[in-house]
């Protein structure tokens, strides 16, 4: 392996007054090779970067050693800061680094770099009240986007006493995502960290559709830059909210990809085989109907009733904004993808589907015609649900044909996605809000 810089640099004459600025080179030049690898190499080398990574170590380490006695008489805080970010670049924790960027701040408290630095090593070490004070020392001095993406991810992994301090943890968290932005709005790091922010407010404040498209908007835009681009964490992170959008094929593609930038680590493998198993379950009990036995499904479509519509059997309803809209029941087969408005559908419930992530609440119904559709209920507090034989109606169905294939795997049924369960009408009767609850679920934190 070709390491240019060192090859140019190690045996030159450099003046004295300028060695701290050549070590700061060095320490740039390896975290450049760390942060844009996949530029000068293909995606299939990526087991490889780490072992590089430590053998651009290996060679830096004796240049500072080199240097070290000169260094440390011209300034010994910006050279134990070079050093100590220099040991820190990999991704395990390094106590040597802790040490040298620890003495860096005792001798100038006023280096903002090396608070960012001390902070990140703690991050390492799970140490995330020490690293939290790092960062927010480092924000004291001068605001600065490191500083304070790193506090949008410690606020909201904080651990907190009451649902009131996880809110405000997760505004916090917002908040500072989205000043890290507006100091550099082409850092990429930054976006997909905003990205991260907007999901944990959707599960932990309000389950708006809305913020999940803000979500891919920022991940959108973290992926014109080559370094965020490169992290296995904004793939895997964009394949859960893409998840929860049921872009079932997007999803699966985002997992395989994190994979590929980061081969050794598991969850996004985990997480691609768990949906293909969910999206695989959800095929046969469509084709089956349930798997149920002829005679049992005749009878469930024989007791489909419409005096199950309840509030909605005549013919309108108040929707959430407060207008009255008219109602027509209309079959599974005579539905549009999109939107149906001033459409009702009525069908029993002829399965559950399991999902390894509990959410959402995932369900298959027939209509008098045998027709069998798929139904993802979001928002549905725990434990609760409905059960083989229940009547359901729902107002206004939003539809999603799925149709793709993957892997060898063809997966083709109708969705109805339920943003909440209290529109829906059970057994005649409409679900009551104590059913409504949030959600909870977890993003990253390899990197967020």
């Amino acid at each position: 392996m070709d390491f240019p810089f060192e090859s140019q640099c190690s045996g030159c004459d450099i003046n004295h007054d300028d060695i701290l600025e050549f070590l700061g080179e060095v320490v740039s030049h390896i975290y450049a090779f760390r942060d844009r690898y996949f530029e000068n190499h293909g995606i299939d080398e990526a087991l490889k970067k780490n072992e590089e990574i430590k053998q651009v170590l290996d060679k830096d380490k004796h240049i500072f050693q080199k240097h070290e006695q000169l260094a440390l008489k011209l300034n010994k805080a910006k050279y134990n800061f070079l050093k100590g970010k220099l040991l820190n670049v990999l991704p395990d924790y390094s106590q040597e680094a802790e040490i040298l960027l620890s003495k860096a701040i005792k001798l100038d408290p006023k280096l903002v770099d090396a608070w960012n630095e001390l902070g990140e090593c703690y991050c390492k070490n799970n140490d995330l009240i020490k690293a939290t004070s790092c960062f927010e020392g480092a924000l004291k001095e001068k605001k600065n986007k490191i500083s304070l993406r790193s506090l949008s991810i410690l606020s909201r992994q904080a651990e907190c006493k009451n649902n009131e301090e996880k809110v405000q943890n997760i505004e916090k968290g917002l908040s500072y995502a989205k000043e890290s932005v507006q100091l550099d709005p082409k850092d990429g790091l930054s976006w997909a960290i905003l990205g991260n922010a907007h999901l944990s407010y959707f599960f932990g404040i309000q389950q708006n559709p809305r913020i999940l498209k803000q979500c891919l908007g920022a991940y959108s835009q973290a992926e014109k830059d080559i370094v965020a681009k490169s992290t296995s964490d904004l793939h895997y992170n964009k394949g859960i909210t893409l998840k929860y959008e049921e872009e079932f094929q997007l999803a699966l593609e985002c997992f395989n990809e994190a994979s590929l930038y980061d081969p050794t680590w598991e969850p996004p493998k985990t997480k691609e085989k768990q949906l293909l198993r969910y999206l695989a379950e959800i095929q046969e009990l469509v084709i089956m109907k349930g798997k149920m036995k002829p005679k049992k499904l005749q009878q469930i479509l024989q007791s489909i009733d419409n005096k199950k519509l309840g509030p909605y059997g005549g013919g309108s309803y108040t929707s959430s904004s407060g207008q009255t809209v008219k109602l027509i029941e209309t079959p599974f087969n005579r539905l549009i993808s999109g939107l149906n408005e001033e459409k009702v559908v009525l069908g029993k419930v002829v399965c559950s589907v399991r999902n390894e992530d509990s959410v959402p609440f995932t369900f298959c119904m027939v209509d008098k015609n045998g027709e069998c559709i798929v139904v993802s209920v979001f928002n549905l507090a725990d434990g609760k649900g409905v059960i083989i034989g229940d009547s359901v109606a729902i107002p206004e169905p939003f539809i999603t044909d799925i149709d793709f294939s993957y892997r060898e795997n063809t997966f083709k049924f109708r969705l109805v996605r339920v943003e909440t369960p209290v529109i829906l009408v059970v057994n005649g009767k409409k679900i009551g809000k104590e059913l409504q609850a949030g959600v909870q679920m977890s993003i990253s934190k390899k990197f967020d």
